[in-house]
């Protein structure tokens, strides 16, 4: 798989999936949590409340992990580990708004809502036909 291919393949995995485990670091230790992704391209979106440990984790250490388009079907699965940094999106909140997020909040003007950020470094495609990963770097 060239680059051209790998990058293609990431894309399709982020379009197919919008569930996935989030990474944050706190005091040196990773903590893993299941998110809800939304992407344009390769930088993705998730919504959070405010009065969460991972907004005070990415305040902190903007750094994150995340493990997204593992389906659960067994060995050789697609999926993407994705390397990247966390912002605040203020400007997309109202973009990006989904009719789901009413159960948690009372629309994109919830002081509570937050849209994280995060723009890959870098992409893994692994498990690709039993290849090694494939590496989408954005640096």
């Amino acid at each position: 798989m060239n680059k051209k291919q790998a990058k293609e393949a990431a894309l399709e995995i982020l379009n197919d999936s919008r569930v996935g485990t989030m990474a944050t670091v706190k005091s040196n230790k990773p903590h893993s949590r299941y998110m809800t992704f939304f992407n344009d391209e390769f930088t993705l979106y998730t919504p959070t409340s405010k009065n969460t440990h991972k907004v005070d984790d990415i305040e902190s250490n903007p750094n994150t992990h995340i493990i997204l388009g593992y389906e659960g079907e067994g060995f050789g699965d697609e999926y993407l580990e994705i390397e990247g940094k966390v912002s605040e999106a203020r400007g997309m909140k109202d973009e990006m708004w989904r009719e789901e997020f009413s159960s948690y909040f009372d629309g994109p003007d919830d002081p509570d809502y937050m849209l994280l950020k995060i723009e890959p470094e870098q992409i893994r495609v692994m498990n690709k036909n039993g290849t090694d990963p494939q590496i989408v770097d954005f640096n």
